[in-house]
């Protein structure tokens, strides 16, 4: 038996990626020799994280239903493979500190992480995640495109992704095709 999917907490999904964007556009902008300010970058993901998916209060006043305990076993697990997948893309640059591809692989992890996340959040993550992953994808085949170029417009996709989720998606479900 397949289980039907319920997409209940696309508001608080549309709230985080509104304001990683800002995020991302204050360290570009604080970005310097780093290009992107990793400084700025993980404190502003923290406290973004902190106030609004551990935020029980957020999480309450956003949530429009109930979310399943795969679905929040998928949540650890999408996580677990952003971190896995910037290691594994990201992590080989770190010892020359090859800012451009540190950059360039932490926005690919993120565009594919954002595929499991459809378990969550539905079909949204998945236009998502190709939209990102065009962005990423286009640094790595024209290297003259600015780092800065590349997060900004990954980070006004997630903002305008993030905008509709929170102020225009409504909960839907996602019921898997029994006869396959």
């Amino acid at each position: 038996m397949k289980e039907t999917l319920e997409f209940n907490h696309k508001k608080q999904c549309g709230l985080w990626l509104v304001l990683i964007g800002i995020v991302l556009i204050a360290a570009v902008a604080c970005g310097g020799r780093f290009l992107v300010n990793p400084i700025v970058f993980l404190a502003g993901y923290y406290i973004c994280f902190f106030g609004v998916n551990v935020n029980k209060k957020v999480r309450e006043k956003l949530s429009q239903g109930a979310i399943s305990k795969k679905q929040i076993k998928m949540i650890y697990f999408s996580i677990a493979a952003l971190f896995l997948l910037m290691f594994c893309i990201a992590g080989p640059f770190i010892p020359g500190w090859h800012w451009r591809q540190i950059w360039l692989g932490v926005l690919m992890a993120t565009s594919i992480h954002f595929f499991l996340l459809f378990f969550v959040h539905g079909w949204s993550m998945i236009v998502l995640g190709m939209v990102c992953l065009v962005i990423a994808a286009a640094g790595y085949v024209f290297p003259d495109i600015p780092v800065s170029v590349l997060c900004i417009a990954d980070a006004v996709v997630k903002m305008i992704c993030g905008t509709y989720l929170l102020f225009l998606a409504k909960p839907s479900k996602f019921i898997p095709n029994a006869a396959r």
